[in-house]
């Protein structure tokens, strides 16, 4: 009776990580504007657009005018994420901290980035290729998405989906767990057998 006491204690301690393993991966969360989180599961398919502007600048205005004229056709597709970088040390800080990640150099605003594609600037020029690079990404498996905010916030390579790495890590460690539970219990159960 003892061993079993000890061996359900032992089960407990080692069950006890891999619950909090599994609080952990709910608390995975996605920036959104400025700041918001939204968590993982509260995600839409919507395409993230990241832009970087100032406040009075000509061409991030040229560029929200655009936005908001594709607005009703594109729409669903697409959410533009914010960043006001003139008047916003944090957003400023942010912008060139994303570029540095992406091997880039955000040489003003609007700076904007759609999956694994940016834009210095805005002209109408762009405008087919942006509305092409939505569509892309739209048409990509949301987890499959290359999204350099969450691959910042997980510390991932910005140049490489780390997703790959990520899923057999955590396939290997819950292999370490199940194989440490099980030498637990033969031990304990050979054990108990040599006292009988």
């Amino acid at each position: 009776m003892k061993s079993i006491k000890i061996l359900f204690v032992l089960l407990v301690a080692l069950l006890l990580p891999i619950v909090a393993f599994a609080e952990d991966e709910d608390k995975d969360a996605a920036p959104a504007e400025d700041g918001e989180v939204v968590k993982a599961e509260e995600e839409s398919n919507e395409v993230n657009v990241y832009f970087f502007r100032g406040e009075g600048c000509s061409h991030c205005a040229e560029a929200e005018a655009w936005f908001e004229s594709i607005e009703e056709e594109y729409g669903s597709k697409f959410k533009i994420v914010d960043y006001e970088t003139w008047y916003n040390t944090e957003n400023a800080e942010l912008m060139q901290k994303v570029a540095e990640a992406r091997g880039e150099t955000a040489e003003g605003v609007p700076y904007i980035i759609v999956g694994n594609k940016s834009w210095n600037g805005f002209a109408q020029d762009y405008a087919d290729e942006i509305l092409a690079q939505i569509e892309s990404e739209y048409e990509t498996n949301v987890d499959e998405r290359y999204d350099i905010m969450k691959l910042m916030k997980t510390g991932g390579n910005a140049k490489v989906d780390d997703k790959d790495d990520k899923k057999s890590n955590d396939a290997l460690s819950l292999i370490i767990i199940i194989v440490a539970v099980g030498a637990v219990c033969f031990g304990v159960y050979k054990a108990s057998n040599s006292v009988n």
